[in-house]
C-alpha cells in the first residue's frame, strides 16, 4: 500500500504526468501496457491477441471530461471506432469510462452519450462494457446504466471488490440479468468506503466471485492474481460450471504468458486493450498495481 501511494503522489504531479506523457510513447516505456496512440497501432495489437487465442475489449482512453463538446467527441469517436471494428473483420467488444462521456458534467449527458454508442454497437452485434471509475462516480454510473439496460441489453458493468458496498450492487444487478465485470480496483480510496488491507479485498472478490458464478450472468473475472484464479477455477470444475459461462480479464501487457496459459488450458480470457493520446492517467494506475510493473519500466529506461 506505501508503494501505491509514492505512485499516486507522483500521479498528482503535473511535472511527473508531463514528463511521461511526453517521452513516454517515444521512448517506448509505456508500450508495454498501451497498444498505441491510434486505431491504427491498436489493430496490430489486437490481430496479433486474436491469433493467440484470446479475445479482446478496446478502450480508448480518456476520462474526468469537463466540456460537453469533449464529452460528444469521444462519443463519436467510439461510434466511429465501432465502425472501423466491422469493417475490419475485427473480433472486439468495447470499453468506455463514463466520464470521458460526460458523467462529471451531468449525468443525463452521459446517459444520452452512452446511449448513442450502445444503439451503434447493436447495429454491429457488438458489446460495449461501461468501464467504473473512483466511488464518488458509483452510484451515478450504476443508476445510468440501470436505466439504460432495458433497450440496451449489450451494456455491460463493472464492479469493484474493494469498496464495502459492491455485494449490495451485486446481487442488485444480478437480478438485472447484468454483465458484469468484477475487478478489484484500481484507485485511491478512503477506508470510509473501501477496504485498505489487500487480504481483505482479496477475501471480498473471492466472496463476489462465487456469487456471480451461481446467480451472475456471464460474469467476467478481471484479475491477474494465480491464486484468485486458481480458487476460481477449483470452484468451476467443483461445481460443474461450463466454461463457457464465464470468462477471465487481463490487461494488456501485463503477464502475457499467463494470459495464453489460461487461454491454452481451454478458459476464455479477454485482454483489456488501452489506446489514444490521454493514457498517463491509466499507466499511472497500472504503475500504483504491481510494483512488478514499474520495475519493467525501469528496465526499460535503463536499456535491461
Amino acid at each position: 500500500m506505501a508503494f501505491r501511494r509514492i505512485v499516486y503522489t507522483l500521479a498528482d504531479s503535473p511535472r511527473v504526468t508531463g514528463w511521461i506523457s511526453e517521452r513516454g510513447m517515444r521512448w517506448g516505456f509505456a508500450r508495454r501496457f498501451i497498444a498505441g496512440e491510434s486505431f491504427a497501432e491498436a489493430t496490430a495489437a489486437v490481430r496479433e491477441l486474436l491469433a493467440s487465442g484470446l479475445r479482446v475489449t478496446l478502450d480508448y482512453l480518456g476520462e474526468a471530461v469537463t466540456d460537453e463538446a469533449a464529452a460528444r467527441a469521444a462519443t463519436d469517436e467510439y461510434c466511429a471506432i465501432l465502425e472501423r471494428i466491422a469493417a475490419s473483420g475485427l473480433a472486439a467488444s468495447i470499453s468506455l469510462k463514463p466520464t470521458q462521456l460526460g458523467l462529471a458534467i451531468a449525468p443525463q449527458l452521459a446517459r444520452a452519450n452512452i446511449r448513442r454508442v450502445a444503439q451503434q454497437a447493436l447495429r454491429f452485434d457488438n458489446f460495449v462494457r461501461v468501464d467504473m471509475e473512483d466511488s464518488s462516480t458509483t452510484q451515478a454510473t450504476l443508476d445510468v446504466y440501470r436505466s439504460l439496460l432495458p433497450e440496451c441489453p449489450n451494456l455491460g458493468a463493472v464492479v469493484q471488490a474493494y469498496l464495502y458496498r459492491t455485494e449490495a450492487d451485486v446481487r442488485a444487478l444480478n437480478a438485472l440479468g447484468a454483465r458484469l465485470r468484477l475487478c478489484k480496483g484500481a484507485y485511491r480510496e478512503p477506508a470510509e468506503v473501501a477496504f485498505q488491507d489487500k487480504a481483505a479485498i482479496d477475501a471480498n472478490y473471492l466472496k463476489l466471485a462465487e456469487l456471480l458464478l451461481r446467480e451472475g450472468t456471464y460474469p467476467a473475472f478481471a484479475t491477474h492474481d494465480d491464486r484468485i484464479i486458481d480458487q476460481i477455477i477449483d470452484t468451476v470444475e467443483r461445481e460443474g460450471i461450463p466454461r463457457d459461462a464465464f470468462e477471465f480479464q487481463m490487461l494488456y501487457g501485463v503477464r502475457r504468458e499467463y494470459q495464453r496459459q489460461i487461454a491454452r488450458s481451454g478458459y476464455r480470457i479477454r485482454i483489456y486493450v488501452p489506446f489514444g493520446r490521454q493514457w498517463c492517467p491509466y499507466f499511472m494506475r497500472r504503475i500504483a498495481e504491481r510494483p512488478a510493473n514499474a520495475l519493467f519500466v525501469l528496465r526499460a529506461l535503463t536499456g535491461d
